[in-house]
């Protein structure tokens, strides 16, 4: 006969533990000291097996009902529910301990075997490991969408909107290398993408008068200051390159002969390798910087050490030693500055482009033109180096 509350109310404790039976193998074991426990007899493949639901009143007898079912269906399909309990509970204590700090680490490990710029390692370490700490301890497959736009919107609000997207999207990248491997079921940054405001586009200050741009150049031959930054500000405008791919310059990268610079793909922005001609007036400098003791590679080596590449800061400092603010010239500016004056005076565009190493959306025309427009740089290069002799002498 099937149980009811009434009747489980009205069992006393004995002196030993009986079980008051339901159906389908779940019935209540009352214990000599008054507790009453759910448990629940099944067969599986010819072998008697025992599972215990929990204990009465706190697992109701509609509840134990349900768990029996359960069990039931498993049975069906051929499982067997206690291995599948221990599977599962394996599997809830895994998921706590896998938190989103242990997946971000692994993540930044994959980053760096995979080559990225010490600049962009650093960037993605601040922002897991710094900006991120108050998801660390949560276990990956428990952080919702609310958790992570509270956070984003916390940093937006402070003003780095440009941050907060950056952020996201290294928050998805952790979320997207947990649920291949198979330690997160979703990535909640999905949701909040349309949530964060634009970031507020401000281009890098940069000169594109040529008249006033004649004039930094003979600022540059009047500056007091260390000749080699006046030296390596020359090399990068000379080369239209960014201040990282100059810093690091290397005399392995270098081809005297053939008067080529080659920059290694992970230093790139674009992650590809960019060759590039130099003009007299780019060589010249890295033949007077050409390193001679044994050991040292740098062209343009740190102040303080020739194994070191010279500070982030170097040139934007001694711009404004100069006179020069932050909102007229940027050392990241020079590009748009020959670019500006370049196309100004009527350059092959794309060639300007390839100079530039910006890369091409379609695969075939960037193909084409990597293949083809060397001499055409290699021209231009040469051509914007006497032009910046010219503006120098007012001419």
């Amino acid at each position: 006969m099937a149980l009811s509350d009434f009747k489980i109310s009205k069992a006393k404790p004995r002196d030993r533990a009986y079980k008051l039976y339901d159906s389908f193998g779940l019935f209540l074991q009352v214990n000599p000291g008054g507790s009453k426990l759910w448990r629940q007899k099944y067969t599986f493949f010819g072998k008697e097996k025992l599972l215990s639901h929990g204990p009465y009143p706190r697992v109701t007898l509609a509840q134990a009902r349900q768990k029996r079912d359960e069990v039931r269906e498993l049975l069906l399909e051929g499982i067997d529910p206690s291995t599948k309990r221990k599977l599962d509970k394996i599997n809830a204590e895994t998921m706590a301990r896998t938190t989103f700090k242990l997946i971000a680490e692994e993540y930044i490990e994959n980053m760096d075997e995979r080559g990225r710029a010490p600049a962009t390692m650093a960037k993605k370490d601040w922002i897991l490991m710094d900006l991120a700490k108050p998801l660390h301890n949560r276990p990956i497959n428990e952080i919702t969408s609310a958790e992570v736009l509270y956070l984003l919107k916390a940093i937006e609000k402070s003003g780095r909107r440009e941050t907060a997207k950056k952020m996201r999207s290294e928050l998805s990248a952790v979320f997207r290398l947990a649920i291949v491997t198979l330690r997160c079921e979703n990535d909640p940054t999905v949701a909040v993408k349309d949530a964060l405001l634009p970031p507020k586009i401000k281009p890098r200050a940069a000169i594109i008068d040529e008249e006033v741009f004649g004039q930094l150049l003979r600022d540059f031959d009047e500056y007091t200051g260390w000749r080699i930054i006046i030296e390596v500000l020359t090399f990068q405008i000379l080369t239209m390159t960014r201040p990282g791919e100059v810093r690091g310059a290397k005399k392995q990268e270098f081809d005297l002969e053939k008067r080529t610079w080659t920059i290694p793909a992970e230093r790139m922005k674009m992650r590809r390798e960019h060759k590039i001609p130099l003009s007299d007036q780019a060589l010249k400098i890295v033949e007077d910087n050409w390193p001679e003791i044994e050991g040292a590679d740098l062209i343009f080596p740190s102040l303080v050490s020739n194994r070191k590449w010279l500070s982030e800061n170097a040139f934007n400092s001694a711009l404004r030693r100069m006179g020069y603010t932050k909102d007229e010239v940027t050392a990241h500016g020079f590009r748009a500055t020959a670019s500006t004056i370049l196309n100004t005076r009527g350059f092959n565009p794309e060639v300007i482009e390839a100079a530039l190493a910006h890369q091409d959306q379609n695969q075939i025309r960037r193909t084409y033109n990597r293949a083809t427009y060397f001499d055409q740089r290699a021209k231009l290069m040469q051509d914007w180096a006497n032009l910046m002799d010219g503006f120098r002498e007012n001419r």
